[in-house]
């Protein structure tokens, strides 16, 4: 009897979690939409998020193209279908491991980093501070992390993209010996329009996915310095999480026809 309590425990937990982060994101959606809209705190935000992730991001991205080179070049040859690095690495960035690299980056370096500030506000009662000062905290500290998370991830991904392929034609054809304008033709004609649709949108929703995990963890932290560092855990592995659970629901939608 105390295995099956223990189990009833952990699945009422579960669903209490659940239901409330379902209520937080219908308010932190809610609040994104409605005005009023703190256009300088998006701003900032777009900053930290988009400007100051691009070195992490970049130098994932071009290693990445470099490696899914040589990769693809060393089971290709097996087969004599060399010709096909040019479309695996360009079909490969775009549409997967751009997306999901850089969301993988993101959710490191600022859902941590969300989930620490707003977890330090919470511990140090700045946030029942602002619910004094008739400031909904919803609107002044989620919302823009929302927003802004939302707009910079598919910018993100379209330069982690760009960069993933050049760095997959540096190896190609400074180290393996491909022809540039062949390479550059064959990943040109591989690439459609769905293919870059379909790494913006799950970008888009990674980026929710990591606002929404590093705020709602932050937002309900508890017990002073523990409690801020056991929700920046939370945070970044929870959106990990997340993010490769709708990589392959989002992959299935687009391409499982």
């Amino acid at each position: 009897m105390n295995f099956v309590a223990g189990v009833g425990r952990l699945f009422l937990a579960f669903l209490w979690h659940t239901g409330h982060l379902a209520i937080f994101t219908a308010a932190a959606l809610s609040h994104s939409v409605r005005p009023p809209i703190f256009g300088r705190l998006i701003v900032r935000q777009l900053i930290e998020i988009g400007y100051f992730s691009l070195p992490v991001v970049g130098l994932t991205a071009i290693f990445t193209g470099m490696v899914l080179a040589l990769q693809s070049h060393t089971g290709f040859a097996g087969f004599a279908a060399e010709s096909a690095v040019a479309t695996v690495v360009v079909l490969s960035m775009t549409r997967e491991l751009g997306p999901v690299l850089a969301g993988l980056m993101v959710a490191g370096r600022i859902g941590a980093a969300m989930a620490a500030e707003i977890g330090t506000m919470r511990v140090t009662e700045q946030i029942d501070a602002l619910v004094t000062l008739s400031t909904n905290p919803y609107k002044y500290l989620v919302a823009p992390r929302v927003i802004a998370a939302v707009v910079a991830l598919p910018l993100l991904v379209i330069v982690d993209d760009a960069i993933g392929v050049f760095g997959g034609f540096l190896v190609s054809v400074y180290n393996l010996g491909y022809n540039p304008s062949t390479y550059i033709n064959s990943s040109w004609d591989a690439l459609k329009t769905v293919d870059v649709l379909s790494g913006l949108v799950k970008a888009a929703t990674f980026g929710f996915i990591i606002a929404l995990m590093g705020c709602y963890n932050g937002y309900n932290s508890r017990g002073g310095a523990q409690g801020v560092g056991q929700a920046t855990t939370n945070a970044v592995v929870s959106a990990s999480i997340l993010i490769l659970t709708f990589d392959y629901v989002l992959t299935a939608l687009f391409f499982n026809r």
